[in-house]
């Protein structure tokens, strides 16, 4: 047999092979029931809720400042005051905003002053997250000029907000901050109580399975920690 007549004989046999080896691994997988899912590869943790979203030692003034500047924080506002002689009972979808309890003109001013507050302190930007109502995305538009509609801070999923807690512990890099304009009601089921009032923000320090408030923000408080920074 000459040389050239070995090796293609060898060529063939190494195919052969790999083929007998590829129908070995595709039997494997089908008697297994198919290739394995990323949720089977990598299953989300139960985040529990928490007790209390009153802060230990809260941050307060200058240096409450100084941490929203440097970033890593989520920060969580109910929307601002709203016109509660109208509600949602009547809304076909989040774009009904004729049928939603919509802020009132107060609320419009209070977020629009919050967001030239914002931009006067210089505290650190980042995405912006909404609940997709028309009162949330209203005061997020106002005090950021933007915002992305997430239902999961809204909707509870089997009478639990897994998707609002894991946007409260996902991390969030240093120099930006995430924002979230939200609901007093979701909020308090995975935070705990005190109940935020209309316009207030909770500041998070996000975790690795949990959260921790570290300073709650009435809509009042603005002015002070501009004076203060």
């Amino acid at each position: 047999m000459s040389r050239l007549t070995r090796c293609m004989v060898g060529r063939s046999a190494t195919r052969a092979r790999g083929r007998l080896a590829s129908a070995a691994a595709i039997s494997v997988l089908l008697l297994a029931g198919g290739p394995p899912t990323r949720a089977e590869e990598a299953p989300r943790a139960v985040i529990a809720n928490a007790e209390s979203s009153a802060p230990v030692s809260p941050l307060q003034g200058a240096r409450l400042v100084s941490m929203l500047r440097r970033g890593g924080y989520v920060v969580y506002f109910r929307h601002t005051a709203t016109d509660h002689s109208k509600n949602d009972s009547g809304m076909k979808d989040y774009a009904d905003c004729e049928n939603q309890r919509p802020l009132s003109a107060q609320g419009k001013r209070e977020a629009t002053e919050i967001g030239r507050t914002l931009r006067a302190l210089r505290l650190a930007a980042g995405e912006v997250l909404a609940s997709p109502y028309c009162r949330t995305m209203d005061h997020a538009r106002l005090m950021f000029g933007h915002a992305t509609p997430r239902a999961e801070i809204r909707e509870a999923d089997a009478g639990d907000y897994a998707g609002l807690k894991r946007l409260l512990t996902a991390p969030v890099p240093l120099g930006r901050n995430r924002w979230i304009v939200g609901h007093g009601n979701p909020f308090r089921a995975v935070a705990g109580p005190p109940h935020l009032a209309e316009g207030e923000a909770a500041v998070i320090e996000p975790g690795t399975s949990g959260w921790t408030v570290v300073a709650r923000i009435d809509v009042r408080d603005w002015q002070a920690l501009a004076a203060a920074s």
